[in-house]
């Protein structure tokens, strides 16, 4: 039995068929049950399979046959993370550690090559402030985020870029734009508040969906503990072929009587207070003899 690896949240994978005319040592192949799961263990397994010598290589090829390779170089490596636990002994803490540099290094090419091919596309007005080795644009930003479909997607990257902006060394700023990391700040919390206004909505309408007790409630006139004892007697003094009148527990009768009624002044009846009063040895809460709608007489 092949082992099950721990998965990571992949929004691409870059498996082929083994039919497929030309295939690399490189390819992730799946022939059928083309899973998370699979796939993961099958890229965990070409890992170990793989030199490390060739981790180089074998990153750019896979990188290469994704739309986002920064994104799945995000969940290589959190593949990698949960599964630490497999890089056991010498030889394997090597592949580990090779593993994260090559993801860092190839990381850090995408970035740059992603600064080369916007920078003659992305006007100059439109640019924040530039680094030694990139520039930072929040007008690319908005592009991009609308291209994620994740929320957590869109937090990560806006935060991401939060970082990157604050550790690099700016060599100029466009001052007749907000700075970057404060409109990133405000896009995230745009975001957030978005999340939260339409997770409320959603809860309104289903709130409003489900069926309302249309039964208005009776306003008792009397004590409570009149009331509450009517149904004591019922329930546990008189008797019908030796069947209590109204047969129930004390939950039971308890809901029927504070789902049904209200107090002389027009409130809620509390549901512990109508259970303490059908308490049977509870007889100081309910009414005194003469005070009692006495139910045996009308019978």
């Amino acid at each position: 039995m092949e082992h099950n690896y721990q998965t990571a949240s992949f929004l691409e994978t870059t498996s082929v068929n083994s039919t497929t005319t030309h295939t690399s040592n490189f390819d992730i192949i799946l022939d059928q049950n083309n899973t998370l799961q699979n796939y993961c263990d099958a890229l965990m397994r070409k890992i170990f399979e793989l030199p490390h010598t060739e981790y180089p290589a074998f990153i750019n090829y896979q990188t290469n046959l994704v739309k986002e390779p920064t994104l799945w170089l995000n969940h290589f490596e959190e593949l990698i993370s949960n599964n630490e636990d497999q890089f056991t002994g010498k030889k394997s803490l090597c592949r580990y550690h090779k593993l994260f540099n090559q993801i860092e290094f190839r990381r850090k090419e995408l970035q740059s090559t992603s600064v080369k091919e916007t920078k003659s596309n992305t006007p100059k007005r439109l640019i924040n402030a530039d680094s030694e080795d990139r520039h930072f644009s929040f007008f690319e930003v908005k592009n991009h985020i609308e291209k994620l479909n994740s929320f957590n997607e869109k937090i990560i990257y806006l935060n991401e870029e939060i970082f990157e902006y604050k550790q690099a060394d700016i060599i100029s700023i466009n001052k007749k734009l907000q700075k970057y990391d404060e409109q990133c700040l405000q896009l995230i919390e745009k975001l957030q508040t978005l999340r939260k206004m339409k997770a409320d909505f959603e809860k309104e309408q289903s709130e409003n969906i489900q069926p309302k007790n249309t039964n208005a409630k009776l306003q008792f006139n009397g004590n409570v503990n009149q009331l509450v004892d009517v149904f004591y007697q019922l329930n546990r003094e008189l008797f019908v072929e030796g069947k209590s009148f109204l047969d129930g527990n004390t939950g039971d009768i308890a809901l029927l009587i504070v789902n049904n009624f209200l107090d002389k002044e027009g409130n809620e009846i509390s549901p512990d207070t109508v259970k303490t009063i059908l308490t049977p040895s509870r007889t100081d809460k309910r009414p005194k003899p003469h005070k009692r709608i006495d139910i045996d007489k009308m019978l």
